[in-house]
């Protein structure tokens, strides 16, 4: 069946999942099957019948190549999309490198004022797959929602660049936002960073970076369900191994692709949450998702950013699953956990923007 769905155009398979989701209620808990429960947690039913839907289809993050990976990814995007969130303009960059440029895109949201906070933002897919135009209904969202300017950037990806290529990549951007902020219509005191799994964790990377190099530093740090540990085993990675989207055999295709020296996955700039010091960085908002392999190493990072001093707010939504952020053009659960993020994203920008700062503290009239 798999087989003779994938052979169907992505932009009709993506009428049809976008149906399926419009549909009422109980049909769509039909279609899903009973409720999953696992580990105490009930998944979501938007998750659920999105499983079901790409059990049906050829949506998955791990393949035979890289490349083939890649352009499965590109695809499915067009199916699992929704409609271009409005009131957001865009620009396409090129930023340099230690060896060239990386492709990037700044998102403007329309009327916002110069000297606003940025959000440097870092796709996930396992340092293997993923892009600019992969997450570029997420960015847009995250935009529209919190205010923000946001540049998607483009690091280079494994296995034609293993590690270290994409953390000093991300280091590299931002780096460069913080330089040419202003030119970027944002406050260079109020850059953040962000990202999801892969993403996430350069996110964090980049923060210990510029705490380690001096300079400017991050002024939060946006994680969605960050890769930070990949050297350990924990126990959400037996509980949703199979069956949840990102799976085992996924997890460790990536990191194989991406850091194949074993020794090596212990080194923060790959398991950030080996750091040995955390005390500094920026404060941080951590989403996990319940039914995510994944799930336990991000609990674990922003426990330990807790214990350092650093403000933190950790949120496991207990009924989701890994790539949520992807998802939010589908069931309205998936926007629900982004539009909680944006909020934070929000709040910890303005409090550290020099516009908001006038705006609060200034003189009244």
């Amino acid at each position: 069946m798999s087989t003779l769905i994938s052979r169907v155009p992505p932009s009709v398979q993506g009428a049809a999942l976008h149906g399926v989701f419009a549909l009422p209620q109980p049909l769509r808990r039909l279609l899903a099957g009973p409720p999953i429960r696992r580990d105490g947690l009930e998944l979501a039913l938007d998750a659920q019948l999105l499983l079901r839907m790409m059990a049906l289809s050829d949506i998955s993050l791990s393949s035979s190549s890289a490349e083939a990976a890649r352009i499965r990814t590109e695809a499915s995007r067009h199916v699992l999309g929704g409609a271009v969130v409005s009131g957001v303009r865009t620009r396409n960059l090129n930023l340099p490198a230690a060896q060239g440029t990386l492709p990037a895109r700044l998102y403007e949201p329309r009327g916002l004022a110069p000297g606003s906070p940025l959000l440097v933002y870092f796709h996930g897919g396992g340092w293997v797959i993923g892009s600019v135009d992969s997450h570029d209904g997420l960015c847009r969202y995250l935009a529209a929602q919190a205010g923000v300017r946001v540049l998607s950037v483009g690091y280079r990806l494994a296995p034609e660049y293993r590690f270290p290529t994409a953390a000093d990549d991300a280091f590299a951007a931002f780096r460069y936002a913080t330089a040419n902020a202003e030119s970027l219509g944002a406050d260079p005191a109020a850059v953040a960073v962000g990202g999801d799994s892969a993403g996430g964790n350069l996110a964090a990377v980049v923060c210990l970076d510029a705490l380690r190099e001096g300079g400017p530093r991050p002024v939060f740090q946006l994680l969605f369900y960050p890769a930070t540990d990949p050297s350990v085993r924990r126990r959400s990675r037996d509980l949703f191994a199979d069956g949840f989207f990102l799976t085992d055999e996924d997890m460790t295709w990536f990191i194989d692709h991406y850091c194949p020296d074993v020794e090596s996955r212990r080194d923060p700039r790959v398991a950030v949450l080996l750091a040995e010091d955390l005390r500094g960085l920026p404060p941080a908002y951590v989403a996990t998702a319940g039914f995510d392999p994944l799930r336990d190493e991000g609990n674990a990072f922003a426990d330990r950013l807790r214990e350092a001093g650093v403000p933190v707010v950790k949120h496991q939504h207990d009924d989701l699953i890994h790539g949520f952020v992807n998802f939010i053009g589908l069931g309205t659960r998936f926007r629900e956990a982004v539009a909680e993020a944006a909020g934070a994203l929000c709040t910890g920008l303005a409090l550290r923007s020099r516009a908001n700062v006038v705006d609060l503290f200034g003189p009244t009239a």
